[in-house]
């Protein structure tokens, strides 16, 4: 990102927001409600319009050029168990599908499988979505972006409704995942600290601190606690949002 502005609604979300992320760096994102964390991701994935500077994943502005195949996007939980009822195998293996390929290719239950081992729910791999707990659909969530093998993950407010039991599982799931880049919205490190080597603190939309998670620390603290009064700017995006599934510009997807 550099010089990145967001405007919403009349109001400037995000100033001057510029820092790139190296090839297997893991980072956190810090901030109280409102200080643009998760508006940040969304213009990063394309999903709002920059007002100002620009937002590159892979050298890429967010449209058709880029290999939306690399990156893997774990939303903001909502509430599930509603609707049609789905197994956690099937949402795991929806992660293998694409616009131009939307049916299951051959060996993607044994992948959808091996991803659930790898967040400690294979046995539960064809119980539906609404008798799981919420950090249990979160890790369910977790195997599903895992399964496309990414490069790059990102991942907004993984903590939130989530159990430490699951908190721990979805660090320890991240953590044996080899040479992943990833960038996850916290309000503090908590269990993340084990894995996150950086951390990036926003106040008010304007980046306040960068670096070892350690130098930062105190500035994640202070932060953790204030209320932005201009209130939080949350995600909308669909609890089984995938990157092929976020813009009709996703859908193009080619091998």
């Amino acid at each position: 990102m550099v010089d990145l502005g967001v405007t919403l609604g009349g109001h400037r979300i995000l100033e001057d927001i510029s820092f790139s992320i190296s090839p297997g760096q893991t980072v956190g994102l810090f901030g109280a409600n409102g200080s643009g964390k998760s508006t940040l991701v969304r213009a990063l994935l394309g999903l709002i319009p920059v007002a100002a500077g620009r937002a590159e994943l892979f050298g890429a502005a967010p449209g058709r050029k880029l290999p939306w195949a690399k990156v893997a996007y774990v939303p903001q939980a909502s509430p599930a168990g509603a609707g049609v009822p789905t197994s956690a195998l099937d949402v795991v293996q929806a992660g293998l599908l694409t616009g131009w390929r939307p049916w299951p290719s051959r060996g993607s239950k044994a992948r959808a499988l091996q991803a659930l081992a790898a967040v400690g729910l294979e046995d539960r791999a064809r119980d539906t979505l609404k008798n799981f707990s919420g950090g249990q659909r979160r890790r369910v969530l977790l195997a599903r972006a895992l399964v496309r093998q990414p490069s790059l993950l990102i991942m907004d407010e993984p903590l939130a409704g989530v159990d430490a039991a699951s908190a721990e599982a979805l660090v320890d799931a991240l953590a044996a995942t080899p040479d992943l880049t990833c960038l996850v919205v916290l309000h503090e490190p908590g269990p993340f600290e084990r894995y996150l080597t950086r951390g990036i603190v926003l106040e008010d939309g304007q980046i306040v601190a960068d670096g070892p998670l350690a130098e930062v620390r105190p500035q994640v603290t202070d932060h953790h606690h204030h209320h932005d009064p201009a209130g939080p700017h949350r995600s909308h995006t669909p609890e089984l949002a995938a990157p092929h599934e976020i813009g009709d510009h996703r859908l193009e997807e080619r091998p």
